[in-house]
């Protein structure tokens, strides 16, 4: 009996030690495919970043041909395109007008979503799967089909050259979308919260207000970045429908450098620069709740 003990226990004890064995061939495979997927990650980050990186530079060039013979560059860069565009523009009037148009898309166009989602969410009224794809079918038709139509609407409501108007037409791109996204984020939340502020004595908007729009912050927050991206850069409905220089917004404005015959790049490498500044900082203000918001929303109906 002890011999055979013996034997066990020795053999108990070699099996660890070819456990190691195997260990260094799959550590090393980790290793290489831990190097292989951060390289990849390099990579496409770099590419993502280089378009960024190149109009900045660009926009560094004080002659607008400097983009044919970038090299020269770096012996002249100033910052005088910068000072140009802010001192001898209408800069600021245009990122006046393009943060009306854009907090008052995204303020109305959430509120108008959110509602809509929540009720299509939670209430069964006649037809409701219908009107929901007939919000989808909205998306379908390009810009040049709305725009006369839409044109004589703001005409007859006397909302041509006004934001409100250049607002309206922007929720009727951002509402349909946002609703489909909100109508999938409320899915997820439990029927027994909408229960449960009954139970308190909530009415249907109390228990909307109170209870479901602050479990809903991930997908409002990517509603509201949706609606303010759609109005902050659209350039065909806010051309059409403001005739003022002074209320253009800042995609508008833009294309003030290019002319029939000439284009000032290097002021409209600047411009964009400055431009991307708004939109950074309201992405900074969401981002907590981006990534939740766009991947909640898909786990259910």
């Amino acid at each position: 009996m002890s011999t055979t003990t013996v034997a066990t226990s020795a053999d108990v004890t070699e099996r660890p030690t070819a456990g190691p064995a195997g260990g260094p061939g799959r550590g090393k495979r980790g290793v290489v495919a831990s190097l292989a997927s951060h390289g990849v990650l390099i990579v496409a980050s770099l590419i993502a970043l280089f378009p960024i990186a190149w109009l900045v530079f660009l926009s560094l060039g004080p002659d607008k041909d400097d983009y044919l013979h970038p090299g020269r560059i770096w012996s002249k860069m100033t910052l005088d395109n910068y000072s140009f565009v802010l001192q001898n523009t209408n800069f600021f009037d245009w990122l006046k007008s393009s943060l009306i148009v854009s907090l008052g898309t995204t303020v109305i166009g959430v509120m108008i979503a959110a509602t809509t989602g929540y009720a299509v969410s939670r209430m069964r009224f006649p037809a409701y799967r219908k009107f929901m794809w007939v919000l989808l079918v909205t998306q379908m038709f390009p810009v040049a089909v709305l725009m006369v139509p839409m044109y004589q609407i703001l005409s007859d409501l006397q909302l041509i050259d006004t934001y409100l108007g250049l607002i309206l037409v922007y929720c009727s791109t951002a509402v349909p979308y946002c609703a489909w996204l909100l109508k999938g984020y409320f899915d997820t939340i439990p029927f027994e919260i909408d229960e449960a502020g009954r139970v308190d004595g909530l009415s249907p908007f109390g228990t909307f207000a109170r209870l479901i729009l602050p479990l809903a912050k991930p997908g409002l927050a990517v509603a509201a970045f949706y609606s303010f991206i759609t109005a902050f850069g659209e350039v065909a409905f806010a051309t059409t429908f403001l005739l003022d220089d002074e209320k253009y917004t800042l995609a508008v404005g833009l294309q003030s450098f290019v002319s029939e015959h000439d284009a000032q790049r290097n002021l409209m490498a600047a411009t964009a620069v400055l431009i991307a500044i708004p939109v950074s900082a309201f992405f900074y203000l969401v981002q907590k709740n981006l990534v939740t918001g766009l991947t909640a929303g898909g786990t259910k109906g």
